[in-house]
């Protein structure tokens, strides 16, 4: 009765996810044409609100050359409004790659999203003569909420098959991704 029932779950499940499909959409955005508020304090460069996808606003904030960048409404669980690369970074302007998955019933629901970042390299520090110019490209693949806003993984975006890996690490990761215990890793 019980290896029954196990299969009939495993089939509901199956079909299931047979029916969902995965999409995405692309929006861009540019700091300089988003609402901005100043910063209150000297490394504080203030934030950004950008329009995104349908009612996702993309948000950016900065300050000591690095910046950090989140999607949706600020929510306690929204922990990607924290989060930075460890290096000098910035991503004033880019492309938003939304991952979306379709449901059988016709209804979507954005669960990702991949932004390339630009980000001083070692290089960059050693053959400067001037103001720093980032060489370093990171796609950053961060989940969407409910249950956490948070990064997920992070893919050179130098090498060659970066977009392929980013979105492998979105629609294998993103979803079951937990923010409050799960590590964002480098992906392979």
């Amino acid at each position: 009765m019980r290896r029954a029932a196990l299969a009939i779950a495993l089939a509901l499940f199956d079909a299931s996810a047979a029916a969902q499909s995965i999409e995405y959409v692309y929006t861009k955005f540019n700091a300089k044409q988003c609402k901005h508020t100043k910063g209150r304090a000297v490394e504080d460069y203030g934030s950004w609100l950008c329009p995104g996808y349908k009612n996702l606003p993309v948000r950016l904030s900065a300050g000591d050359q690095r910046m950090y960048v989140t999607f949706g409404p600020l929510a306690k669980d929204n922990i990607a409004g924290t989060q930075t690369l460890g290096g000098f970074n910035d991503v004033y302007e880019g492309t938003v790659e939304w991952r979306i998955e379709k449901r059988a019933d016709g209804s979507e629901r954005p669960f990702a999203t991949i932004l390339r970042w630009n980000v001083v390299t070692a290089d960059d520090r050693e053959k400067a003569t001037g103001p720093i110019k980032p060489s370093g490209r990171v796609l950053v693949v961060t989940r969407l909420g409910p249950g956490g806003t948070c990064h997920v993984g992070y893919v050179d975006g130098r090498s060659k098959d970066a977009n392929e890996r980013a979105r492998r690490v979105a629609d294998e990761r993103a979803r079951t991704f937990k923010c409050e215990t799960d590590k964002a890793e480098y992906a392979d």
